[in-house]
């Protein structure tokens, strides 16, 4: 008699979702999902609107990573006007996007993650989060907490405020950083720095108790996808998209996002919200064959990005990714932590660069245009993977069309298989053990979700599984 574990709702991500584990007779783990269960529908309410109401309409879909949807949307904006946007407007969303990406991922990793990695997956639920990293680790938790707000002060300095700034629009950016700004932020490189460097230094000692989790937290082939620059540098605001494949082998490469419908489709399941892009030359996934390439799933975000890049362009971060790619682990996604701190690293050198440059302080910020093209696609890098916006509009700028093709969502068929392959090696019987369901858990988290992006919910989030035999009986339930 098949059996199902429900872990409802997943803790420690952003937004709702909830975890099905599904037992055969033996009580061995059979199939695993992860559910999306929360629905706004962005894409439909856009619709009718001016498109140049877009980058702070979908901004509003999420309070993390709003500045992700405010420069794709600025950047579809872009092209519906046909402009090519002045030098400095450029340089600055570059900026702000630096400091989206590290206050992201200090979030991630000092918030969400830290407390299995530090305090132990079989700690005290009650003490396993930020609050008890605070009492663990005062110092990391603190510098996690400024790193964090270093970001934000970037966005600040820019936009007028840390979330939901009114400042990207078609055509380039409503203002330049002011030298009190640019000052503001040089005083706090210094400590960012030096906290990131300790961090990444602390979690390469940690990974030597996590040689079990690296290997089978979602430790499978696939493909991987992000934008690179012309020389194969990271990128994280333009570029072209390219495809590699387990072995780092480059299967597609200056892929045009403007025929993002060529190479992605998007698949629906009808037990989740979040849709299922795959790469579609090699077609939708096989969800009964585990651990085979031969298929179109395809992992987007930090990991992804440090696996289809050359090279990431600054010193110390450049270090840090020869180091990476040493452990050989680069299809684990256990190691989308160490991606992200890599990345943080980066962006930090970067803003310590760009802010030398006098094209910061421009006044010439913005082209003039009206519409001249009907339909456009605008991509970015996100914290969490590649984000495109696609709109159509008619001749008065009035949107009829949008899609918007967030990371989770590009990611979820890989989240599927993450969660099956940890319930396999750890599930067997019919008892709910608390520490194995947080290893189920922080599976997910490894790939940060934010499905307040992918499928546009909000609300509060208690824990409460069951396990259900397959007449539907009640055999076990706890909450937390």
């Amino acid at each position: 008699m098949s059996k199902r574990i429900v872990i409802n709702p997943v803790t420690r991500i952003e937004g709702h979702a909830k975890i099905s584990i599904y037992l055969d007779d033996r009580g061995e783990v059979s199939d695993a999902r992860f559910h999306v269960t929360e629905f706004r529908g962005f894409e439909k309410f856009c619709e009718g609107r001016p498109f140049w109401e877009m980058p702070g309409l979908t901004a509003r879909i999420c309070g993390i990573c709003p500045i992700s949807h405010l420069l794709a949307s600025a950047k579809t904006g872009d092209r519906l006007l046909a402009v090519q946007i002045p030098p400095a407007a450029e340089k600055l969303r570059r900026l702000m996007n630096l400091g989206q990406i590290i206050q992201s991922h200090a979030l991630s990793f000092f918030h969400l993650s830290s407390p299995d990695l530090l305090l132990g997956w079989e700690s005290n639920p009650i003490q396993r989060n930020v609050f008890g990293v605070m009492a663990a680790e005062p110092e990391l938790a603190r510098g996690g907490i400024q790193l964090r707000q270093f970001g934000q002060e970037v966005i600040k300095q820019l936009g007028g405020c840390k979330i939901h700034p009114a400042w990207a629009v078609p055509g380039g950016v409503r203002g330049s950083l002011s030298l009190a700004g640019r000052e503001q932020i040089r005083q706090h490189l210094p400590k960012a720095k030096k906290t990131i460097l300790e961090t990444l230094t602390l979690f390469k000692q940690l990974l030597e108790d996590f040689q079990e989790e690296a290997h089978i937290f979602g430790n499978f082939s696939s493909l991987f996808m992000g934008l690179v620059s012309t020389d194969g540098t990271w990128e994280h605001y333009d570029g072209c998209l390219r495809m590699v494949d387990s072995g780092g082998n480059v299967i597609a490469d200056r892929l045009d996002s403007s025929d993002y419908r060529d190479f992605i489709g998007e698949a629906v399941q009808p037990d989740s919200y979040l849709k299922s892009p795959y790469y579609k030359p090699l077609g939708y996934p096989d969800q009964t064959q585990h651990c085979r390439l031969e298929n179109g799933l395809y992992r987007v975000g930090p990991l992804a990005r440090l696996n289809v890049c050359d090279r990431i362009g600054t010193p110390l971060a450049e270090t840090e990714l020869q180091r990476f790619r040493q452990y050989g682990m680069s299809n684990s996604s256990f190691f989308y932590h160490y991606a992200r701190l890599i990345e943080i690293l980066t962006c930090i050198e970067r803003i310590e660069i760009a802010l030398d440059d006098p094209d910061l302080q421009s006044e010439r910020l913005r082209a003039s245009a009206d519409v001249n093209q009907l339909e456009a696609v605008g991509v970015g890098e996100a914290p969490r993977g590649t984000l495109f916006h696609h709109y159509k509009i008619d001749e008065t700028g009035l949107l009829t069309y949008v899609n918007l093709i967030i990371a989770t969502g590009q990611n979820n068929l890989a989240m599927n298989r993450t969660v099956a392959q940890i319930a396999r090696h750890y599930i067997h019987g019919s008892e709910i053990p608390e520490p194995m369901l947080n290893r189920v858990e922080a599976g997910i988290r490894a790939f940060d979700p934010c499905l307040s992006c992918s499928t546009h919910a909000a609300g509060k989030m208690p824990l409460q599984i069951q396990l259900l035999d397959a007449d539907g009986q009640l055999l076990d339930e706890c909450y937390r």
